[in-house]
């Protein structure tokens, strides 16, 4: 275990610069996990990460002790900061006590069901927590790739990561796409909902290859990603109301495919 004492420390500069800045992740391809289960999370799907960086409070913890010793046998450098220092790079206001330097993974690094064809196609989602539960509530329902506008909050970004819960490490994730380049392309349905029509989600067949469109959470869809659409639905409600949360639509239109191929 090699200890940090100083803010001089390289490796701690580093750190401070990936937590709040997207250009330094994309310009790295470096990111940070923060927490056991992220962690865990990529050692399972990805293997282990380039660092673990720990705490005087985090090496007391049983499961931080548990993730330091898999990973001794990995060879991963394994830094100790004064709980002071560790503060000021972790991502939340509470540190769990561990965090993890780690590569980006690129979307084939990501295995997923060959005949799975089911994408989600984001434009402008700017909230990092709207996304990380999208991404959460995809990789829950089986969604294979999603596609991400320019505009879109990082999909890499501690925040992000942390509301996905370790979505991202199954699902092939294209950030700055084309998206209407991609509706073209893609072989099936692809399908935004709307308030301007009457025809349900619920009674619409998506038992095939489908990609569903969200749009930005005060805008929504702009004209041309509307017109690059094949099918537009609604989600029917009991009182009316502007609109769902994007995260809650999501869900429900993942999952109602889900149910719709049970």
């Amino acid at each position: 275990m090699k200890y940090i004492v100083s803010r001089m420390n390289p490796v701690f500069k580093q750190l401070v610069k990936l937590e709040g800045s997207t250009k330094k992740r994309r310009a790295c391809g470096l990111t940070i996990l923060d927490g056991v289960h992220l962690i865990n999370s990529y050692y399972d799907k990805l293997g282990a990460p380039s660092r673990l960086i720990t705490n005087e409070s985090g090496c007391k913890n049983t499961e931080i002790k548990k993730l330091l010793m898999l990973n001794k046998s990995q060879k991963v450098d394994v830094f100790l900061l004064s709980d002071v220092l560790f503060r000021e790079i972790s991502p939340v206001k509470t540190p769990v006590g561990v965090i993890a330097l780690a590569p980006i993974p690129k979307p084939s690094d990501i295995l997923v069901h060959k005949n799975k064809c089911f994408y989600a196609l984001l434009e402008s989602i700017q909230d990092p927590g709207n996304l990380g539960s999208i991404l959460r509530s995809a990789s829950l329902a089986g969604v294979s790739d999603v596609f991400l506008s320019e505009g879109c909050a990082d999909a890499w970004s501690p925040k992000t990561l942390r509301a996905a819960m370790g979505a991202h490490f199954m699902l092939r994730i294209y950030e700055q796409s084309n998206l209407v380049k991609v509706a073209k392309e893609f072989k099936g349905k692809v399908i935004a909902t709307t308030l301007e029509t009457n025809k349900s989600l619920y009674k619409t067949c998506l038992t095939g290859p489908t990609a569903f469109v969200f749009g930005n959470e005060g805008l929504g869809l702009s004209n041309t990603m509307l017109k690059a659409t094949n099918e537009q639905v609604v989600i029917p409600m009991v009182y009316k109301a502007e609109s769902l949360n994007v995260a809650a639509t999501a869900a429900i239109c993942f999952f109602e495919k889900v149910r719709q191929s049970q």
